[in-house]
């Protein structure tokens, strides 16, 4: 039996450095499969399982949104939250080079620029939670506050 190799992601080494409670699992990553892929593949509850979403306002100042896997984010409800006129997702190569990873493998831990974090304010309110490790069909297993401990999320309602 060989050892699965996992790769060692800017994701990682930014939980590492803030000592965070976390355990790191593995599937295989399907193009489009979305969070219904990884919750189906590790056998848990898509709501559990977040997705990081960059987005970017209307002058194309980028942002992430944290949203449970089974919600969309309303993003004339995040404009609102957030103060601005308009809000829309980020071009995936745009998204690419703020974040410094692939579509689908989008951590919010470890990103080459410094964004605000938005999150859906019920992810709070779950014991734990799958996250992106900054590599498709890897995720990281958390307590709900130690994404809130090390991230310092702005907590939203914006879930449709």
């Amino acid at each position: 039996m060989t050892k699965e190799k996992i790769p060692t992601t800017p994701a990682i080494l930014a939980l590492k450095a803030q000592s965070a409670d976390f355990t790191l699992h593995t599937y295989q990553y399907e193009e489009r499969g979305g969070t219904k892929r990884g919750a189906s593949k590790l056998g848990v509850d898509e709501h559990c399982v977040i997705k990081t979403l960059v987005m970017e306002d209307e002058t194309g100042k980028p942002l992430i949104i944290l949203m449970h896997g089974d919600k969309e984010v309303s993003t004339k409800s995040l404009a609102r939250s957030i103060g601005t006129k308009s809000v829309s997702p980020s071009n995936p190569a745009i998204a690419e080079k703020h974040t410094g990873y692939k579509v689908g493998g989008t951590s919010p831990f470890g990103t080459k620029k410094a964004m605000p974090v938005y999150m859906e304010s019920t992810i709070a309110d779950l014991p734990e939670i799958f996250i992106n490790a900054g590599s498709r069909g890897l995720l990281a297993r958390m307590p709900s506050d130690e994404l809130i401990r090390i991230l310092k999320p702005i907590a939203v309602s914006v879930a449709i």
